[in-house]
């Protein structure tokens, strides 16, 4: 048997040499003066060595409980050196694991994202706001249902019912994403249905009165800021596309001579190229305000650069400048507006949703390959509603304008 006195005074010589302990164990000196722990034992009928580690780093007391160690896994038919090897690929996985973080893993979903732009800032901004300086920093195995709804309810509390839903959903997106990748094993998500509030149905002001609407068209004419902006006002609700589609339309996408405004897949929220037909109403308004922003990109460029559109709060902002709050009317509302009174129009309501852009999930693969279905009828639907909006501006026809025929 080996002491710590024996251990000190050996000295190497020009050849390795070995002092036994018992078990199996022995410390091999070898020349250049370095001490190493080592185990001998049989498995599988082969002699094998098993190191256990230097002195004195590791003393005799040591050396003889990972060798007590090693012969219990032996006892138990478990090759010692396969267990450490195992255990090697185990702390590696781990090490690797701990490096996917939440937040690196959902930067890396959101750049493999083909969605429209301004799907992606609201991606961004609820992972970036919400979930990023609460887990953002855990390794994405890691989060376990409990944390996440933590997070989650931090969200709720602060009376963001919506929020705390949407980013439950995002969250679930870049678990699902981790779990292909290989990043994470389950998807906390799914532990979590009916865990938070349900968020408040909330629907779009907007003014849907044939009188209301002539007066917000005459308080429209009589706006005094940017001619820009006003420029807006007056088209939204000829067009009535999505604030961000409208906002961000560019010169480009427009033939003004055939009356077509064409708004590319990647703009629009359904990824699906869409068609507006244009009114003269609506030609008379570009054509005016191609005179002071043609020249570049945007339709409707930002106040302090023109190489970005317009802030996304600007026309809403002008609905409050003229006395509209935002439980009466938004830039959204024009939407609803166009909505409500074309379907007690009687027309086809295929023909309004589609001008919407809406398409219901199975009919998504049609609103792809069909950006110009009901065109005829919608041409003639947009300009007789710009043709109304004109008669409710001046103060009368309130009756509604009947659907033509064919």
């Amino acid at each position: 048997m080996l002491t710590d006195t024996a251990i000190r005074k050996a000295k190497p010589t020009d050849k390795p040499r070995r002092l036994f302990d018992g078990g199996g164990l022995y410390l091999e000196i070898v020349p250049a003066g370095g001490k190493w722990w080592r185990l001998k034992y049989r498995f599988g009928g082969k002699e094998k060595r098993l190191a256990l580690g230097t002195y004195p780093d590791t003393g005799l007391v040591d050396a003889r409980m990972r060798r007590d160690d090693a012969r219990k896994l032996l006892a138990a038919g478990v090759d010692p050196s396969e267990q450490r090897k195992a255990e090697k690929v185990e702390r590696i996985k781990a090490a690797e694991i701990a490096a996917d973080t939440f937040e690196k893993v959902a930067r890396d979903w959101m750049a493999r994202q083909d969605v429209a732009e301004i799907t992606k800032l609201k991606n961004q901004w609820i992972l970036e706001t919400f979930l990023f300086p609460e887990i953002g920093a855990l390794p994405i195995g890691a989060i376990t249902p409990r944390v996440l709804l933590d997070a989650l309810r931090k969200i709720e509390d602060a009376g963001k019912l919506d929020t705390a839903t949407r980013a439950k959903v995002k969250a679930g997106q870049v678990f699902r994403w981790a779990i292909l990748e290989g990043n994470a094993e389950a998807d906390p998500t799914a532990s979590l249905r009916g865990a938070l509030k349900p968020p408040k149905v909330k629907h779009h002001a907007a003014i849907t009165d044939p009188m209301k609407v002539g007066e917000l068209l005459r308080a429209i004419e009589g706006f005094t800021g940017q001619p820009v902006t006003l420029a807006a006002l007056k088209l939204a609700p000829l067009v009535f596309v999505r604030p961000g589609e409208l906002r961000h339309a560019e010169w480009s996408e427009f033939d003004l001579d055939g009356a077509i405004w064409r708004i590319p897949g990647e703009r629009m929220k359904m990824k699906a190229p869409h068609i507006v037909p244009l009114s003269s109403q609506a030609v008379a308004v570009l054509r005016e305000l191609h005179l002071l922003t043609g020249s570049g990109r945007y339709v409707f460029p930002g106040i302090r650069t023109a190489s970005r559109p317009m802030s996304e709060n600007t026309v809403n902002a002008a609905l409050r400048r003229l006395g509209y709050g935002k439980d009466e009317m938004t830039g959204h509302g024009f939407r609803s507006m166009a909505a409500s009174r074309l379907n007690e129009m009687g027309w086809n309501a295929d023909a309004i949703e589609r001008q919407l852009a809406h398409a219901e999930s199975n009919k998504v693969r049609e609103a792809y390959t069909h950006a110009a279905q009901y065109l005829d009828e919608r041409k003639r639907m947009m300009q007789g509603w710009a043709d109304y909006l004109d008669a409710l501006r001046a103060g009368g026809a309130v009756v509604p304008f009947k659907r033509k025929a064919g």
